[in-house]
């Protein structure tokens, strides 16, 4: 293992002068596709909270779709399925955009991970207690007000918990990006394995690296939720 560190560690740990190494592009997908998915959850979760009938029903049914599908037949779909159809390659903007495997594994991710983090903000808004809103509403607060600085920041707040575990997911999930030959953590270790024939020490390696990253996310959340949810003690 040290020996295939001394070889390939540029690939898997750090930058080799032509193109990002596995750990950097892993970091790039899970951070990119985190951020979008939670823009785009935290309006969505409203709606599918407060919103009426017919604004929470499409809300209800993209959730429904990507949560109940496998994220690998997702992201073939965007890959393989969108850049097959006509109307995607001949719009040069959205053939630029479709022919690319990185677009692709992060639109894919976003929008999953989008789908489970408005369930779990949902959830959370469901729970929100009723005095908070009341009591904003006495102090003058208009009702959109009353959303962006009661509502969504005690909404974050409580979903902390389980939105680590999401991120952990998405994390996790980083790893079908080989499929659409991205050079993450994976696809150099699949790449180190067809050089090297050391399948152990290959993939042993892209496990420790996905261990050591979980790590440390597990320990930022958990002060962050020290931070945050003090209160609750």
């Amino acid at each position: 293992m040290i020996e295939i560190l001394k070889e390939f560690g540029p690939n898997f740990l750090w930058s080799d002068g032509y193109r990002w190494s596995g750990l950097a592009v892993t970091l790039w997908l899970l951070v990119t596709s985190a951020v979008l998915g939670l823009c785009a959850a935290i309006p969505l979760a409203l709606v599918r909270t407060y919103g009426n009938r017919w604004l929470a029903l499409p809300v209800q049914l993209y959730t429904l779709v990507f949560r109940g599908t496998p994220l690998f037949v997702q992201l073939l779909i965007i890959y393989s399925g969108l850049a097959s159809l006509s109307l995607i390659r001949e719009s040069p903007s959205l053939w630029w955009f479709f022919r690319d495997g990185m677009h692709c594994v992060i639109l894919a991710l976003a929008l999953n991970t989008c789908a489970y983090t408005i369930e779990i903000l949902a959830g959370v808004l469901r729970t929100t207690p009723r005095g908070e809103i009341e009591a904003a509403l006495a102090l003058g607060m208009t009702r959109s007000q009353v959303f962006i600085l009661v509502l969504i920041p005690s909404m974050l707040r409580r979903a902390l918990p389980a939105y680590s575990n999401e991120v952990i997911f998405v994390l996790h999930a980083t790893a079908i990006a080989f499929t659409a030959t991205v050079p993450d953590i994976l696809k150099i270790a699949a790449d180190v394995n067809a050089a090297t024939f050391k399948t152990f020490q290959a993939y042993g390696i892209a496990a420790l690296l996905y261990m050591v990253l979980a790590c440390a996310l597990v320990g930022v959340f958990r002060l962050a939720e020290r931070r945050l949810l003090a209160y609750q003690r």
